[in-house]
């Protein structure tokens, strides 16, 4: 099974940290002889590949915790082309960094076992975090290219973790895959740059509410097990 690299702007993070990549992104969407979505990854532009990998975290952010615009700094940012690094530093400041506050380390997501515990849930928790603790600093074509490549690759991954229960290729985590497609689609050039962006944050927006509803039944669920 092949891997696809998350590396932290950490210094301490480890240098082997590598997830199980899926045959999904290989493939095109259908049979029709479009781009896989690793095909759309490598022909992506600097502001396409921060997208894609601002989608993916956006749409992870239930894992988090409670606040769905906790990205907006870094939305506008890329809108606008005001300072990514300024408005990184914003969101890692109400998020935490590197693991050490924010939502995700006082457990405030809800998921079972997301604080301290052990399982698929905490698993897809910690995925989420090191997305954000990768976020390059700097917006270059070359660190994006590999942030957006490693958050496709964990956004997949922890749809397919919080669906554990479906053998093969789950609905949960075959929507993913289309979004991320989806999303490179519209800023692609096909579509107006303005007009690509507000439906890539309509996409973000969905996939977000979808995963927040699994977060939410899989609280219940473990609140159940007590």
């Amino acid at each position: 099974m092949s891997t696809s690299p998350l590396p932290s702007s950490d210094p301490q993070a480890r240098e082997d940290d590598a997830w199980p990549d899926s045959a999904l992104r290989a493939a095109g969407p259908s049979d029709t002889g479009q781009p896989s979505l690793v095909d759309l990854i490598a022909l992506a532009d600097e502001r396409a590949l921060a997208a894609s990998g601002l989608g993916c975290l956006d749409r992870c952010l239930p894992l988090l915790g409670d606040d769905d615009q906790v990205l907006r700094p870094l939305w506008v940012s890329l809108a606008d082309g005001t300072a990514w690094e300024g408005a990184l530093g914003e969101v890692r400041g109400v998020l935490g960094a590197d693991g050490s506050g924010g939502a995700a380390a006082s457990g405030a997501s809800g998921v079972p076992g997301a604080s301290g515990g052990s399982g698929a849930d905490s698993d897809a928790v910690a995925l989420a975090r090191r997305m954000l603790d990768a976020v390059p600093a700097a917006r270059s074509a070359d660190s994006l290219r590999t942030w957006a490549d490693g958050c496709s690759a964990a956004a997949l991954q922890i749809h397919r973790l919080l669906d554990a229960g479906n053998d093969g290729v789950s609905p949960l985590v075959a929507a993913e895959l289309r979004r991320q497609v989806r999303v490179l689609e519209l800023l692609g050039g096909r579509v107006g740059t303005g007009g690509g962006l507000r439906q890539v944050l309509d996409v973000s927006t969905e996939g977000r509410r979808v995963l927040r509803a699994v977060v939410s039944r899989s609280r219940r669920s473990g609140a159940g097990a007590d």
